[in-house]
């Protein structure tokens, strides 16, 4: 009789070359961009598209699947990835909104291509380190995730919910609380939760007053 079930090695599945996955990380930040115009004229996707949250955590992921080592090395490459990864989105936003003719100027001056800077250095950390076999840096990262939602759910609701609505705004909040708790689980000892759950509500506070301050 014929075994139903082969006893022969399961054949290995070949690794993704790395020039695929960068390929794949700077072609997913352009279509991230290219959404975000579109989704504006979407009525329940408009609020999504017009916050920064989404745009940070797709940057984290796209730098997950690149997959940088740790160390220092790694460290600094995936915070430049970071920062190259969220203005290749303003590049996908620009062309696309103003290929749908809706003019739009991708300035040096704009506050979100300057702020893309710093939230690329933050992903790019966030991204080495959550995967970090230390807990305190894993949950440092899942707080750090969680305090940019966190916050710029904390101002939307303070200074345009009145036009936007509050559904999108509480939802990212969530989110962030949901990201935060899984931080805090995943540290592993207690001083490293400690960590993760400061790094979660003063990361919070300093988003939120980044964005009341800057007025973005």
């Amino acid at each position: 009789m014929t075994p139903l079930v082969s006893s022969a090695p399961a054949t290995p599945v070949a690794p993704v070359p790395a020039a695929a996955r960068v390929s794949m990380v700077l072609g997913g930040a352009l279509l991230a961009g290219v959404l975000t115009s579109y989704g504006q004229a979407v009525g329940p996707l408009s609020s999504v598209a017009n916050s920064a949250g989404p745009w940070f955590v797709v940057a984290v992921a796209l730098l997950l699947v690149l997959r940088v080592r740790a160390g220092r090395g790694g460290l600094a490459l995936a915070m430049v990835a970071g920062v190259v990864l969220l203005e290749l989105m303003h590049v996908g936003y620009w062309a696309t909104t103003n290929l749908r003719g809706f003019p739009d100027v991708l300035s040096l001056t704009n506050f979100w291509v300057l702020m893309g800077v710093p939230a690329g250095v933050l992903a790019g950390a966030c991204a080495v380190l959550v995967r970090s076999r230390d807990g305190r840096l894993r949950g440092a990262a899942f707080g750090a995730v969680a305090a940019v939602l966190v916050g710029e759910g904390i101002r939307a609701l303070l200074q345009v919910a009145a036009t936007t609505g509050v559904v999108t705004w509480i939802v990212e909040i969530v989110v962030g609380a949901a990201v935060l708790v899984a931080g805090v689980v995943l540290a592993g000892s207690p001083a490293a939760r400690v960590l993760a759950l400061g790094t979660g509500v003063v990361g919070s506070v300093a988003v939120l007053a980044v964005f009341l301050l800057l007025g973005g």
